[in-house]
């Protein structure tokens, strides 16, 4: 029986990545999925590369996404170059904007709190913001610019990974759920997928919502939770959208294309992956708060997703307790933003045991504390 150098349970944007690096140290690898692989929350994202947190639990969070960020453009040259396809990656920065009686003054405050953070920010007028992108709505009354931020086409970029580490030799199996881990003697020695054992020296579980499902992780090594998120894409004929803009109600990613994607809900719903009226009309009138012209936009394409959620809203990253075992999951709304260094920090514990960042905060066993 072969006995592989690393099996990945999982592979979205986070498995296929991790795969894509390990494969470059001409480690024997094997990714399993449980469908098409990128079919999940990888699929289903925006694609908004913003560093900026989305809420107070997410503050730890800064450090690594700006380190991702900061090696994103690297990742993208690897992956480019070794699969021979496009991401659509675009450094155009991100409009924020409010509205109401108090917009200058929470401009103000999100302003002090994310130049507190070390993020870039600049505070804008209305009418600057209208310079930027002249659709915004009038309603609007103040905006802050965010100069660093970037965008890309999710679903490009996890298939070119998924083509990139294919090329590098990594073996992907579709449709094979992992249902278990191989665990002997407090050492993980592979999984269990389609009913039989794999055998591998290591192990990465990177399953994201389903990662808590698979027997052997014992709830405290990968406590996650599908939280949904339901989607649509809009177009409209002679408008275009140049930058990513958003409000505290939801937000507008642009496509080359000339697509716009808009989102987004964060639902409890278990693993129902379906789209609701509710949901659609929530997001369609976030998205015509901001920008009025998009009212009578023709709906392309409507779908949801499943975001991997943890209790601490933070990603469960590194070794386990349980010797050969690593874990990549919980990315909740930041799977395509910590890609980069996601892959990385696996890649550097794999090779070496050890990272040159400073990831305890996300280690899977503090679950177990």
């Amino acid at each position: 029986m072969k006995t592989w150098d690393v099996a990945i349970a999982g592979g979205g944007i986070i498995g296929a990545s991790i795969a894509f690096e390990l494969a470059a140290e001409k480690l024997q690898v094997v990714l399993f999925d449980r469908q098409s692989p990128g079919r999940e929350a990888s699929w289903a994202a925006a694609g908004m590369l913003s560093p900026a947190p989305d809420g107070f639990p997410a503050i730890p969070l800064i450090p690594l996404a700006k380190e991702s960020l900061r090696i994103y453009p690297e990742f993208l040259g690897e992956v480019e170059r070794t699969s021979g396809m496009n991401t659509d990656f675009e450094r155009e920065g991100a409009l924020h904007l409010f509205r109401g009686a108090n917009a200058e003054s929470e401009r103000d405050d999100t302003v002090a709190q994310y130049r507190g953070l070390g993020l870039s920010i600049e505070p804008l007028s209305a009418p600057d913001a209208r310079k930027l992108e002249n659709s915004i709505s009038e309603e609007i009354g103040a905006a802050a610019w965010n100069p660093d931020e970037a965008r890309i086409d999710p679903r490009a970029l996890t298939q070119a990974v998924i083509a990139g580490a294919e090329k590098r030799g990594v073996r992907i199996l579709p449709d094979t759920p992992v249902s278990g881990l191989a665990i002997e003697a407090g050492h993980c020695r592979g999984v269990v997928a389609g009913g039989e054992k794999i055998s591998a020296g290591q192990v990465v579980l990177a399953a994201g919502s389903f990662s808590g499902e698979i027997l052997g992780t014992r709830g405290e090594i990968a406590p996650t939770r599908p939280v949904r998120g339901q989607m649509m894409s809009l177009c409209k004929e002679n408008f275009r959208l140049r930058h990513v803009v958003r409000t505290d109600r939801g937000y507008l990613v642009p496509r080359k294309d000339g697509r716009i994607i808009a989102g987004s809900t964060l639902e409890d719903a278990g693993f129902e992956k379906s789209v609701t009226p509710e949901g659609m009309r929530t997001i369609l009138s976030a998205a015509t708060e901001m920008i009025p012209e998009l009212e009578n936009a023709e709906i392309v394409e409507r779908w949801s997703g499943l975001r991997p959620g943890t209790p601490d809203e933070l990603p469960i990253l590194g070794p386990a307790d349980v010797k050969g075992l690593f874990v990549a999951t919980g990315h909740y709304r930041n799977g395509i933003l910590l890609a980069p260094i996601t892959a990385k920090l696996l890649r550097e514990w794999i090779v070496t045991g050890k990272t040159e960042f400073d990831a305890e905060i996300f280690s899977p066993k503090r679950f177990a504390r």
